[in-house]
């Protein structure tokens, strides 16, 4: 009895789990929709996985500047889905987090390494805050420019969420 409780309630969180993987709509030629589930191709446990380095900044003075594994170099300029939390930067710019809003990284409750700075194909969309997205783009990393995120994905797309 007690195995087979165990097993319900894996069956159950599975369930639960596999609804919010990425999901995309796809249109047959005889007009029935299929739904195709891929996996998010860029975790935010890789992202975490980076090293600072400090060095003397013109203009900042003394700076941690980060060191960017190598998995992650190998996907410089290659298309990602990653899944995360939007969070508003102004009015015409938004970045992807792990965290909702009120634990992230502005917030100094995490660090530049749960956030990535999106760049839409095309017009940007209107997102409330903390809306939980699945988005592809171009992942693009940053180890020089102190004045950007680390992390970037440009030409992004909503693939799930809203």
């Amino acid at each position: 009895m007690h195995n087979s409780l165990k097993f319900v309630m894996a069956l159950i969180v599975g369930v639960f789990l596999f609804s919010f993987q990425n999901k995309a709509e796809v249109k047959t030629s005889t007009s029935i929709t299929k739904t195709v589930v891929a996996a998010d191709t860029l975790t935010w446990k890789l992202l975490g996985e980076i090293k600072y380095v400090r060095k003397k900044h013109a203009s900042y003075g003394e700076v941690e500047f980060p060191l960017v594994n190598t998995k992650l170099k190998k996907l410089q300029s290659k298309q990602v889905v990653i899944s995360g939390f939007i969070v508003p930067i102004d009015n015409k710019n938004y970045a992807l987090s792990k965290n909702v809003f009120a634990a992230c990284f502005f917030c100094g409750k995490s660090g530049p390494e749960t956030i990535v700075g999106l760049k839409f194909k095309g017009a940007t969309p209107k997102l409330k805050t903390d809306t939980y997205l699945t988005v592809k783009g171009t992942f693009k990393y940053n180890e020089t420019d102190v004045e950007n995120w680390i992390y970037n994905m440009e030409q992004v797309e909503i693939v799930a969420g809203r």
